[in-house]
């Protein structure tokens, strides 16, 4: 889906999986700064829309997703997982209920296979599941804003702001009222800062919830079974995940920055030591400089210095050895 929004002064396409939205209007740093001032929006206008609605809609999802979300009061916004039966993280959806509709986010690209699965489980359940992304696009209000929600929108509100659910029709219409945009680069320097996880870039075809902390923020502990939960408990009750997510403050002497998947190792074993884990995602952060999100091997002592591919790295504790 290609944003109309791609049109204003300045923007610059995105590339990869955020093909279709800007990646910048000109100015990375003031649009970082924008958004943590609390002004502006972010279009995420290429993300995939489900919906689900009938009576069963909270109880049917209640016993696919990880998140307890049977008794979800309207209008309060969760987050949830789709494991596979070995407890590796196949999904991740951004919900809120309106009261009748069941409204989710999902990376972009991945809608249709999430609608497959869940059109394959509904059973006799009275839920009806739809692919809304032709015809609904996602905005993202930062923490603090004050720009005015369009009538009809629905929102889901977060610590980190409020995303938009809006008709695509009326993406520019909104635009033109909302404030200056910023693009998705300034939007993931600041999903760094605050240690979030993404499906895609923080995971692998492995990847298990407590790697990533998501334990509580989209994993329930206290509810019934779902796929993958075996996995889930008995690493909660039994032992410790392989691996864990860490925050890399970047040697800001280096030009470039390690890519995704840039090989992680020990300074002390030196450039050719053994890999112990990899860049996930790498930023320019208008106040803390490049920094990264990265996935290590668990038991690497939190003070080890590190290097991401060749650029050298001291790291923060985001999920406990």
């Amino acid at each position: 889906m290609k944003s109309p929004l791609l049109s204003l002064p300045g923007a610059v396409p995105a590339e990869g999986v955020d093909e279709g939205v800007a990646a910048h209007y000109g100015d990375l740093f003031r649009e970082q700064r924008a958004l943590a001032d609390g002004t502006g929006f972010v279009d995420l206008s290429h993300r995939g829309v489900l919906t689900v609605t009938g009576e069963d809609r909270l109880s049917w999802l209640h016993l696919l997703l990880t998140q307890h979300v049977s008794d979800l009061p309207a209008g309060e916004a969760t987050e949830a997982l789709v494991l596979s039966a070995n407890g590796h993280i196949e999904h991740a959806l951004y919900l809120v209920d309106d009261g009748t509709t069941v409204w989710a986010h999902v990376e972009p690209g991945t809608q249709e296979a999430l609608l497959a699965y869940l059109e394959s489980m509904k059973f006799f359940y009275r839920a009806e599941v739809a692919d809304r992304t032709a015809d609904t696009a996602v905005v993202h209000l930062p923490a603090g804003s004050i720009a005015e929600v369009p009538e009809g929108a629905v929102v889901r509100e977060t610590a980190y702001g409020r995303d938009l659910f809006l008709p695509r029709a009326g993406l520019a219409d909104f635009a033109a009222q909302a404030g200056p945009p910023a693009g998705i680069l300034a939007y993931e320097a600041l999903r760094v800062e605050q240690h979030r996880p993404r499906l895609g870039f923080e995971t692998d075809h492995r990847t298990i919830p407590h790697e990533l902390g998501l334990i509580g923020s989209a994993v329930h502990l206290q509810k019934g079974c779902y796929r993958g939960q075996e996995t889930v408990a008995r690493v909660q009750n039994l032992g410790k995940p392989p691996r864990r997510l860490v925050f890399l403050h970047l040697d800001g002497s280096e030009v470039h920055l390690p890519g995704h998947g840039a090989p992680v190792r020990v300074a002390d074993d030196g450039p050719d030591g053994r890999k112990i884990g990899f860049v996930t995602t790498s930023v320019r952060h208008h106040e803390l400089g490049p920094v990264a999100l990265a996935l290590v091997k668990r038991n690497v002592p939190v003070d080890a210095r590190l290097i991401a591919e060749d650029t050298a790295a001291a790291q923060e504790t985001v999920v406990e050895p």
